[in-house]
């Protein structure tokens, strides 16, 4: 009888002892009929910043990991460190996922699919005329793309780095087209005029709690999106929702990046139902 592969995996990250990830991965390779060990690598637990990556990826090497996710304050930071870059993470400038075999490290983006299949099922008929995004990096670059990939006329990029939205807004008119994207600078009248609001930032997380804009800017014909999942309703989406606007959790993103990561670390494709029916019956 043949050994099951073995993946050992893990996620790079600041505060991200709620993430479901781990269950998500492990559940499926159970599921798969695979040996799966995925285990977090808290920067704040271990008091650690960004500055600790080339010593974190050489560990997980000489320990023979098969991959890593990189979720916040990590996605661009990690770059430099890397061997090769995947078409989709060198379009957006950013990495969610780094695959490390025959002693190279590949980064992959799977934040951009996983934000686009979520939007599809969850907010598929919504105008996207004017769309207000908050937060410029990794996370952000990659929402960006998806949703002008889903048809939004015009991103507005609101950061609290400008020279940060300014830099991403470039980036996606030399992809998607001349003014597609622009940096915001009056966040009142450009969200009066908007169809849609998007999160990016951490902002809402447990240990980052607040809104990313005030509450009073929202109004119940904005439908809301959000890409923090932990928790799955943030202080935004409560108050959204109360106004009876329409919106988009950060559960669907989660689930579906995972999918493709999931798939880059094991070579084996999972159940994507599956994995969204187990994330949907954790607690928390």
């Amino acid at each position: 009888m043949s050994r099951p592969k073995v993946i050992l995996a893990g996620l790079i990250g600041a505060g991200i002892q709620a993430s479901r990830t781990p269950a998500l991965h492990e559940h499926e390779g159970d599921a798969q009929g695979l040996r799966y060990l995925y285990r977090l690598i808290d920067l704040d637990q271990l008091d650690l910043d960004c500055n600790a990556l080339p010593d974190l990826l050489l560990a997980a090497e000489r320990m023979n990991y098969t991959g890593l996710n990189i979720t916040f304050p990590c996605k661009q930071a990690i770059i430099p460190l890397l061997d090769e870059l995947s078409p989709e993470a060198r379009g957006i400038g950013a990495v969610n996922t780094v695959v490390l075999k025959d002693g190279k490290r590949i980064g992959h983006n799977t934040d951009c699919l996983g934000f686009a299949e979520g939007f599809r099922r969850g907010l598929q008929d919504v105008t996207r005329e004017r769309v207000v995004q908050m937060g410029a990096g990794g996370a952000g670059a990659a929402v960006a793309h998806a949703l002008l990939s889903e048809g939004v006329r015009q991103l507005s990029i609101f950061d609290v780095d400008r020279d940060r939205a300014d830099s991403l807004a470039n980036n996606l008119n030399q992809h998607f087209g001349f003014a597609r994207a622009v940096a915001g600078h009056d966040l009142p009248s450009t969200l009066s005029q908007a169809d849609g609001l998007v999160n990016t930032t951490p902002m809402g997380m447990a240990k980052l709690p607040g809104m990313p804009v005030p509450v009073e800017l929202l109004r119940k014909e904005l439908w809301v999106a959000e890409i923090v999942y932990f928790p799955l309703e943030t202080e935004l989406l409560r108050n959204a929702r109360a106004l009876g606007c329409r919106t988009l959790d950060g559960g669907n993103m989660a689930v579906f990046q995972a999918v493709k990561a999931f798939e880059l670390f094991s070579g084996v494709a999972p159940d994507a139902q599956r994995m969204l029916t187990h994330f949907q019956s954790m607690k928390g």
